[in-house]
């Protein structure tokens, strides 16, 4: 009972700091304080070092020399060199679930698609449950997407690059451009019309519908242009909002 207890305390440690390590709640670089953890969660120590031992293997956390840890920090190489990295891993797993896919597989991209569709998205609104909630609906969709793929491989590498793509998008562009709009700093209108890209539902319609389509080559490519806006938000946000290392 003991045993069962303490697994699900270091469970809901590490599921409860992943959470917010993941949506920047924690930002990047900080340090996570053992003391100020176990305040904020409710958590003992042991739990606790467990989880971010797990999430450190996970490049989520850095262990410090001495110091304890930190939320692993976040920089425009490691989101152009992250970016990249998905398009080698998720071209081949578009492809692989486009051509394996039947009517099930279309149900369920058709589904999430949908509500997709019915988000708002930070551009209408900025606030941490409207972001939070077209996060993981877009997840979801892209999720669905590569829903038929079989290999075990690829999927477990996809889903550590879009775990840190998903801060990265987060707190180096979504953030800056948003703070930019709230001040009307220069460039933020730029910075604004690259977000609007990223997040438009008709680039997420067309790809839906050409892999509905069976069109390989079409949904490769709209898939390419679909992780190149996201990157073009970051480019807008600002030079100085890029590294943090």
């Amino acid at each position: 009972m003991l045993d069962d207890e303490h697994f699900s305390k270091t469970e809901a440690a590490y599921r409860l700091l992943r959470r917010d390590i993941l949506t920047t709640r924690l930002k990047p670089g900080a340090p996570l304080k053992l003391s100020a953890l176990r305040n904020s969660y409710g958590i003992g120590w042991t739990p606790l070092r467990e989880a971010l031992s797990r999430l450190e293997a996970e490049r989520l956390v850095t262990a410090i020399s001495n110091r304890g840890f930190a939320v692993a920090p976040v920089s425009r190489f490691e989101l152009e060199d992250l970016s990249r990295a998905r398009l080698v891993v998720e071209l081949p797993l578009l492809q692989e679930s486009i051509e394996k896919g039947g009517r099930e597989w279309e149900d369920i991209v058709v589904a999430a698609h949908y509500r997709l569709s019915r988000c708002k998205t930070a551009v209408d609104d900025p606030s941490d449950a409207v972001v939070d909630e077209w996060d993981e609906k877009h997840e979801a969709f892209h999720a669905a997407l590569l829903s038929a793929a079989t290999s075990p491989w690829l999927l477990t590498f996809h889903s550590t690059i879009a775990d840190q793509l998903r801060r990265h998008h987060r707190f180096l562009g979504l953030a800056p451009t948003l703070r930019a709009a709230a001040g009307l700093q220069h460039g933020y209108e730029e910075a604004m019309e690259a977000l609007r890209q990223a997040v438009a539902i008709e680039h997420h319609t067309a790809l839906m519908e050409a892999a509905l389509d069976r069109n390989v080559e079409r949904a490769k490519a709209l898939m390419t242009a679909h992780i190149g806006y996201t990157l073009h938000v970051y480019v807008h946000a600002g030079k100085d909002n890029m590294n943090t290392r």
